[in-house]
């Protein structure tokens, strides 16, 4: 054997090690493995009705847990994405409801969502408040001002946008529900952000080790705002396709979210230590969730368990992350 017919060896060996060692690896089996099985036990899951429901629903949890990717790697959090959407969507149908041109509208929610991202943003970087308290206080605000807006009462009506925006939510493309073509934009966009430019090495490098990057002379600040500017942007741009699908909106929406958000995040790999996390791990996490919550809505098994999945599963996800550091060092 060559020398280079070795070295190549070597690399494609070290790759697959990679592979077999990334969270976002087993998880893809995972998924693959809980479809498969709970075929087996019910032809419902399996039908083409079922798999839609599962691909549109998944997509709203996977746009945010994108938007909460590049936070978890530079080492912050947000808890405050449900209301976030929740206020966001509020905004948008009244604005609708009042006639607002459609485009407008759609531009003031994704600027709305920046806007809450920035706040947060503002704060975890220029006073260095501790991202969890934040955007704790960001989630009783954002919640607050969304039964305020709306006067605690639902928007049933989106005046003269209404086709359009239902068009938009709840239409299709080629066969698929349209928010699945926004998420995979959104996962595009995110992962050629991380892998190819400045600012997505910088993000790692600040979440990795906030103290170093600072020394080196990195933007840390302008980084922490961006990151919750774009988790923002995320937020008001899953509003945009929860409000066409749903065809009204309630002072309620997205309440309760931030749970899946960052179990998704979470257990497609992204650490919650900051430093590491993929576009594709977000989404295939919250994929999984979805699947599982279907799955158990088939067998019948009452809702309120799915918490207690979840929560399992971020577990396992946390102790997964620490077996793979204990291995490297």
């Amino acid at each position: 054997m060559t020398g280079a017919a070795a070295a190549l060896d070597a690399r494609e060996a070290g790759l697959l090690a990679r592979i077999a060692r990334s969270q976002e690896f087993w998880i893809t089996i995972a998924v693959l493995l809980v479809g498969l099985v709970v075929s087996l036990f019910t032809s419902h899951f399996a039908s083409y009705t079922n798999l839609g429901n599962i691909l549109q629903n998944f997509c709203f949890i996977g746009i945010l847990a994108i938007g909460m990717t590049p936070i978890l790697i530079s080492g912050g959090i947000d808890i405050s994405v449900g209301s976030q959407l929740g206020l966001c969507g509020v905004v948008l149908g009244l604005l609708f409801q009042a006639n607002c041109p459609f485009w407008l509208g759609l531009i003031a929610t994704l600027v709305l969502g920046a806007g809450l991202g920035l706040i947060n943003g503002l704060f975890v970087a220029y006073l260095r408040l501790p991202p969890f308290l934040v955007t704790l206080a960001m989630l009783s605000i954002a919640r607050s001002m969304t039964l305020i807006v709306s006067n605690g009462e639902a928007v049933y009506s989106y005046g003269q946008a209404e086709d359009a925006i239902i068009a938009l939510g709840g239409g299709k493309t080629f066969g698929l529900a349209n928010v699945v073509y926004a998420l995979i934009a959104a996962a595009i966009v995110l992962q050629l952000l991380l892998s190819h430019t400045a600012w997505g090495r910088y993000v790692q490098a600040v979440g990795g080790n906030e103290k170093a990057a600072r020394m080196t002379g990195l933007p840390v600040k302008l980084i922490k705002i961006s990151v919750y500017m774009f988790g923002g942007l995320m937020a008001g741009l899953t509003a945009i396709f929860l409000v066409g699908w749903l065809g009204s909106v309630t002072n309620a929406l997205g309440q309760g979210d931030e749970l899946r958000v960052i179990a998704g995040t979470v257990i497609g790999g992204a650490s919650l230590a900051g430093g590491y996390g993929t576009a594709y791990g977000a989404t295939i996490g919250s994929l999984l969730i979805e699947e599982i919550r279907n799955a158990l809505l088939l067998a019948g098994v009452n809702p309120f368990w799915t918490g207690t999945f979840v929560g399992g599963f971020i577990l396992l996800a946390i102790v997964l992350q620490r077996i793979n550091v204990s291995e490297e060092e």
